[in-house]
């Protein structure tokens, strides 16, 4: 004879189903890909091979971690200040979202396209601080127009977007710190290549944000 089950026992069996069955943060997963896209830690490689080569060996960890610990703050900044910025210049979340496309189109088509000079230019011939790897490299335009867009859109996701940030700014750092290693073991062929597909991958991002915006900004007059 088998033991009817209590209401309290049947209600704990479904919250048990519910904790195994629940569904991955992919709002989470996809805005760090995002953060992880939009600051190219494996596209600024080459760069920061560059901007390091006149840095002794001991010395570019330090510079790097330095560099990245600012990009990150500077993000932070723009996150939680971004709503309260928007209201200050009278801007709209269509106009941000139309301006980070197009910043955003044009890194990609820099990325798919490479140019002589980079991405952000040539770099600087001594130990590099905040420009050009915190800012524009790590923590562009584009970077900071896209934190602040998520914030104006999900104020309630902050924290999670702090996350999103975090994660992305530690890969920054890793990839970064083996710069050199990673560019000796894939190749400057391999570099290319990376940076090339990933901003592909960019480039279907900034048009989607572009129509985000485009949609939004017409459907005002809709109303």
């Amino acid at each position: 004879m088998s033991a009817e089950l209590t209401p309290r026992a049947v209600r704990a069996i479904l919250r048990r189903r519910e904790k195994r069955s629940a569904p991955m943060p992919t709002e989470l997963v996809s805005t760090t890909i995002l953060l992880i896209l939009v600051t190219d830690p494996f596209g600024n490689v080459p760069l920061v091979v560059a901007a390091l080569r006149g840095v002794p060996r001991e010395r570019r960890l330090a510079v790097v971690v330095r560099e990245c610990a600012i990009a990150y703050f500077l993000l932070l900044a723009f996150l939680f200040g971004g709503q309260a910025f928007l209201a200050l210049m009278q801007l709209s979340e269509a106009s941000l979202a139309i301006a980070g496309g197009v910043i955003l189109f044009l890194i990609a088509l820099r990325m798919v396209f490479p140019q002589p000079e980079g991405l952000f230019g040539a770099a600087t011939p001594s130990e590099p601080f905040i420009v050009p790897l915190a800012v524009p490299a790590i923590a562009g335009p584009s970077a900071l127009a896209t934190v602040m867009l998520m914030a104006s859109r999900s104020p309630d996701r902050l924290f999670e977007l702090v996350g999103a940030v975090t994660i992305a700014m530690g890969v920054s750092i890793v990839v970064l710190a083996a710069s050199d290693r990673l560019q000796r073991l894939i190749g400057e062929r391999g570099v290319i290549a990376l940076e090339r597909l990933m901003g592909l991958v960019l480039t279907a991002i900034a048009v989607e944000m572009l129509l985000g915006g485009i949609r939004a900004f017409v459907g005002q007059f809709a109303r």
